[in-house]
C-alpha cells in the first residue's frame, strides 16, 4: 500500500471514533451465500463448482432463462390461539438446527440447489467476480495498536482469505508476521476458524487473541508469544461478545457463558455470562470467576481495564436498549480472589461508556440528566472501598456527545451533528484544543491511544476510497499519511452526495446517492441499489465496499437511507423507529424508493433493495406493503418471524427495539408487519434473493428458511424468489475473502438481472 490518488473537497463528514456495527462493518455480510449443491443431505463441504457450460455463459451468450423450480415444502396443520387470534405456523419444523435435523438438512440442500441452477444461468456473473476480484486485490492494513516499543496491525496483500496479523519494532521497523490465520487447518469439532479480535498485551509481550467459530458467535481465546511467534497452550472456551482486559502481562479478564448443551450452540439462548480472570499459561479450569449477576440471569457483562491497569470498569444490559449498570474492580487490592466490584451506576436507568482512567480519576460519556449525552470524571478514593464523586467536565450540547478516547493528554471526542459526525480536541478539563476536519464525503473511525502516547492513528474512508490510515502527531495536530491504497479506479469518477426527502408523516429523511459522474451530469436513470436498516440505534455512515462498487463501475447507483430506527440524529430519531414506531422506518425506507425514482435517479422498473440482520427484516416487511415499488431484493439474514424471534440465542435482548411477544399490545404492532405472516398472496412481488448462513447464531436461519417456505407457497407473480444458505459461515463476520467475491457476484448479477442493469 502507498501514497496514491487523492480525497476529493466535500463537505465533512465523521464517523464515531469507535468502530461501531454498520455499513462500514457490512462488506463481510454482503458475502451473501455460497451455492450448494444438494444430494439428499445438506453438508457444508457441498460448494456447487460452475460447469464449463456455466462458466462460459457469458462469453457464449446465453441469456435464456429456465424457471426455478421449488422442492416441495411439507406444509404442517398447527394453529395457536394467540390474543383472540388464530395463527397458522405451518413451517415451524424448519425452526430444527440444520446440523441435526435430516429432513431440514435435505429441505436446505434441494433450495440451494434450485437457487445454484438458477443464479448459474444469469449472464455477466463471471465478469462480475472478476471486477469484484480485482476491486478486492489492494493492500491492506488495519490501524497500528502500540504496545511497548512495538506496533500491532493486520495486514491483507489483497486476495488473502484472511489478514495476517503482523508486528514491528518500533514505527519504522520492518514488519514480520506474528499470527497467519490463513495457515490454521479446520480439526475435527472446530469447524472453520478466524482470526477475530487481538489484543497486546500493555508491555507487548503476548497477545490475546479470538478465534471464530464457523462465522458464529462464538470465540475461543488464544495467547500467543510475541518473541517466539508461538502459539501458547491454553484454549478458554465459550466466550462470546467479549472484551479482553488486560491486568498487566500476567493475565486478563473475559467474559463467558457456561458451555452450552450438547448440539444446542447455534440457536438455544445462553444465560449466566460472567467476567473471569485467566492467568496465562493456566487452564480454563483454573480461572477465576470475579463478577456475575445470579439474580439476573439474563444480563450481558463487558469488562474495560484502564490503560494504567488501576481499574476494570464492568458494564451490563439488559437489551440492546443503551442502559447499564456501571461496576469499578481495583485492581491493586491484592488477588484476583480479593476484588470486589464498586457500583457506580447501580441502577440500569441510564447509558454509561467507558472512556479511559488516569490515576484514580474514570471518564465516561453518559446520557444521565443530558439526552445528548455529557462527558463526566467520576473521582474514586485512593482505596477503592468505595467511596466516588462524580463531576461533569463537558455539559450536555445540541449535537449528540459519541464517544471519545484519551490518547496524550488530550480527549479526543466525537459528536453527531445532522446524520454525519465531528471530532474535536480537548484538554483533559474539556477545554477545546483543535477540531479534526477531513475535506470529503466519508468517515473518519479509530483515533486508538493511551494516555502518554505522542500518537494516534485514524482512518478515512468513503463509498468511493478503500480505507487509508493517517498517523496524527498529539503535539502538532498533524497529520500524514501512514497507508494509503493504490486503487483499480479513480475515486474522482464518482459523485458522493447527501440529500434529503419527505417521509409519509412529512419527516426529512437524509440519503447519501452515489453514481458515476458523468451519469449524474447526463441527468440519466439508472438501475439503483437502495440500502438500508433502520434499527438499534445504529448510524449507517459512507465506507467501501469492493462488491457494491463493482455495482457502480458496471454503471448502477447505489443510495443509502438512513431511515428512522437509527442512531445518526440521536436518541429522538431512534425512538422514532422502535416498538409502535417501527411502521416510520418502512414508511422511510418506502418513501426513498419513490423518492430515487420521482427524481429520476433510478430507472423505472429498475430498483433493487437490500438490507442484512434487522435491514433485512426491513426489506421484507417493506416488500409486504409495496411490492409494486421494487423489482428486486436481497433481504440478508433477516428477522422474519417477529412472533417468535425472543426464543432463540440472543433474541431476547431485541425486545425494547421490537417489544415482547409475550405483551399483547406489542404482540399487535409485531403481528401487524412480521415478514412471515403478512406475505399478500397474489400480490406481483419482485424478485427475491434471501441469503442467510447455517451458523448464524445471531438472527438463526429459520427464520429465512420459514420465509422462503411461505414466499414459494404463495401465488405472487412469476419471478424468482430463492434461498441461498452459505455453509460454515454466521451473521457476517468471518468470511473469507474467496466467499466474498464469488457470492457477491451471485447476488448483484441476480439484482442486475431484474433491475436491467446491462453487464459486459
Amino acid at each position: 500500500m502507498k501514497i496514491a490518488g487523492r480525497i476529493g473537497r466535500a463537505v465533512l463528514v465523521l464517523a464515531a471514533l469507535l468502530p461501531a456495527p454498520g455499513i462500514r462493518a457490512r462488506e463481510e455480510a454482503e458475502a451473501l451465500v455460497a451455492p450448494v449443491r444438494g444430494p439428499s443431505t445438506y453438508s457444508g463441504s457441498d460448494v456447487v463448482q460452475p460447469s464449463a457450460t456455466e462458466r462460459n455463459s457469458d462469453r457464449a451468450g446465453i441469456t435464456t432463462f429456465s424457471a426455478p423450480h421449488y422442492p416441495p415444502t411439507r406444509r404442517d396443520s398447527l394453529i395457536e390461539h394467540q390474543f383472540g387470534e388464530d395463527l397458522a405456523d405451518p413451517y415451524r419444523w424448519l425452526e430444527a438446527d440444520v446440523r441435526s435435523s435430516s429432513e431440514v438438512a435435505s429441505w436446505v440442500a434441494q433450495q440451494n440447489a434450485a437457487s445454484s441452477a438458477y443464479l448459474a444461468q444469469l449472464p455477466g456473473r463471471d465478469a462480475l467476480r472478476d471486477k469484484i476480484r480485482s476491486l478486492f486485490a489492494y493492500e491492506r492494513f488495519s490501524l497500528p495498536r502500540k504496545a511497548g516499543t512495538r506496533y500491532f496491525y493486520t495486514r491483507n496483500s489483497g486476495l488473502q482469505n484472511q489478514a495476517v496479523l503482523q508486528v514491528r519494532e518500533g514505527l519504522d521497523g520492518e514488519g514480520r508476521i506474528l499470527v497467519d490465520p490463513n495457515t490454521w487447518e479446520a480439526k475435527a469439532g472446530e469447524g472453520l476458524r478466524t482470526l477475530d479480535a487481538w489484543v497486546p498485551s500493555p508491555g507487548g509481550n503476548l497477545v490475546a487473541l479470538t478465534q471464530q467459530r464457523d462465522g458464529s458467535d462464538w470465540r475461543t481465546v488464544r495467547v500467543v508469544d510475541v518473541a517466539s511467534g508461538k502459539m501458547l497452550d491454553e484454549r478458554l472456551e465459550w466466550a462470546n461478545d467479549t472484551a479482553i482486559g488486560w491486568v498487566g502481562d500476567a493475565g486478563f479478564l473475559y467474559a463467558r457463558y457456561p458451555e452450552p448443551p450438547a448440539g444446542e450452540a447455534y440457536r438455544a439462548q445462553v444465560f449466566d455470562k460472567a467476567i473471569w480472570f485467566h492467568r496465562v499459561g493456566t487452564p480454563q479450569s483454573a480461572d477465576i470467576r470475579v463478577f456475575a449477576t445470579p439474580d439476573h440471569r439474563d444480563w450481558n457483562h463487558r469488562v474495560s481495564v484502564s490503560s494504567d491497569g488501576r481499574w476494570a470498569v464492568i458494564l451490563s444490559s439488559a437489551s440492546t436498549l443503551p442502559r447499564r449498570t456501571v461496576q469499578v474492580i481495583s485492581l491493586a487490592r491484592g488477588k484476583a480472589q480479593d476484588w470486589t466490584p464498586v457500583p457506580i451506576a447501580p441502577e440500569m436507568t441510564d447509558d454509561w461508556k467507558f472512556v479511559e482512567g488516569v490515576g484514580d480519576r474514570l471518564w465516561f460519556i453518559t446520557n444521565a440528566r443530558a439526552p445528548h449525552y455529557r462527558l463526566v470524571r467520576v473521582d474514586l478514593d485512593r482505596g477503592g472501598k468505595g467511596g466516588f464523586a462524580i463531576s461533569d467536565v463537558i455539559g450536555e450540547k445540541d449535537d449528540t456527545l459519541d464517544a471519545g478516547r484519551i490518547v496524550g493528554n488530550r480527549l479526543i471526542l466525537s459528536y453527531l451533528q445532522h446524520g454525519s459526525s465531528y471530532a474535536v480536541v480537548t484538554d483533559l478539563k474539556g477545554r477545546p484544543k483543535r477540531a479534526i476536519t477531513v475535506g470529503a464525503i466519508g468517515a473518519a473511525s479509530g483515533f486508538g491511544g493511551r494516555p502518554g502516547d505522542p500518537e494516534t492513528f485514524y482512518q478515512f474512508s468513503s463509498f468511493n476510497q478503500p480505507p487509508s490510515i493517517f498517523r496524527l502527531d498529539m503535539r502538532t495536530g498533524t497529520a500524514t499519511p501512514f497507508a494509503v491504497p493504490r486503487l483499480p479506479f479513480n475515486p474522482d469518477d464518482y459523485i458522493v452526495e447527501q440529500r434529503s426527502f419527505p417521509s409519509k408523516d412529512g419527516t426529512r429523511v437524509p440519503m447519501y446517492v452515489v453514481r458515476k459522474r458523468s451519469l449524474a451530469a447526463a441527468s440519466r436513470a439508472a438501475p439503483t441499489l437502495l440500502y438500508g436498516y433502520g434499527g438499534f440505534d445504529v448510524a449507517l455512515t459512507p465506507g467501501y465496499s469492493a462488491v457494491r462498487m463493482a455495482w457502480l463501475e458496471a454503471g448502477g447507483v447505489f443510495a443509502l437511507a438512513n431511515i428512522r430506527g437509527g442512531g445518526e440524529f440521536g436518541r429522538a430519531w431512534y425512538d422514532a423507529g422502535r416498538l409502535g414506531n417501527k411502521q416510520n422506518s418502512f414508511d422511510d425506507f418506502i418513501a426513498a424508493g419513490e423518492y430515487l425514482l420521482k427524481e429520476g435517479i433510478a430507472a423505472k422498473g429498475g430498483l433493487a433493495i437490500q438490507g442484512g440482520s434487522n435491514g433485512g427484516m426491513l426489506v421484507a416487511a417493506v416488500i409486504n406493503q409495496r411490492p409494486d415499488l421494487f423489482a428486486a431484493a436481497n433481504p440478508d439474514v433477516g428477522v422474519m418471524d417477529m412472533l417468535r424471534f425472543d426464543r432463540f440465542t440472543s433474541g431476547r435482548f431485541w425486545v425494547d427495539d421490537y417489544g415482547s411477544p409475550s405483551r399483547e399490545a406489542d404482540w399487535r404492532v409485531l403481528r401487524a408487519y412480521s415478514p412471515y405472516h403478512n406475505i399478500r398472496p397474489r400480490a406481483d412481488y419482485p424478485a427475491i434473493l434471501v441469503t442467510t448462513a447455517d451458523t448464524d447464531d445471531r438472527v438463526v436461519p429459520a427464520h429465512s428458511f420459514k420465509y422462503v417456505a411461505a414466499l414459494q407457497a404463495a401465488d405472487l407473480g412469476a419471478r424468482p424468489h430463492l434461498l441461498r444458505v452459505e455453509a460454515q459461515a454466521g451473521h457476517g463476520p468471518g468470511k473469507p475473502v474467496d466467499k466474498v467475491i464469488a457470492n457477491g457476484a451471485d447476488v448483484l448479477a441476480f439484482l442486475a438481472k431484474w433491475t436491467g442493469l446491462a453487464l459486459e
